[in-house]
């Protein structure tokens, strides 16, 4: 993972939006807080399958992965869902959406098996 603001934003579209839990961050305020050093990843580990779908000049791409952020202050790491809208654009796939969700341990019913993942 590289903390590389110019190198992330070669693969974003100029319109790029992050969708979290804590609402919309533009492009230019992503890479800010990157460039500043706000925000660094140690790492990003994917722990299950992708999923992709193109469909003519946009694709979709869903995967689960475990990501290790440091803030101001301790570590940082999250077991989160991502998904990525990407466009081409003169011949390059740019992403111009990305949405994180935190992804939740599977839950037991009351006295009964923990239900399946959905990491598959």
């Amino acid at each position: 993972m590289s903390n590389d603001a110019g190198r992330i934003a070669e693969f974003m579209a100029d319109d790029w939006v992050l969708v979290s839990d804590s609402g919309v961050t533009s492009a230019e305020r992503f890479l800010a807080v990157i460039r500043s050093g706000e925000l660094t990843y140690s790492g990003i580990v994917s722990v299950g399958v992708s999923r992709v779908r193109v469909y003519g000049d946009t694709a979709v791409v869903t995967a689960p992965g475990d990501q290790h952020r440091l803030l101001p202050g301790p570590r940082f790491d999250a077991d989160e869902w991502t998904a990525d809208v990407f466009v081409r654009r003169d011949g390059r796939w740019l992403c111009t959406l990305t949405h994180i969700a935190a992804a939740t341990p599977p839950r037991r019913p009351p006295g009964g098996k923990a239900r399946a993942s959905t990491r598959s």
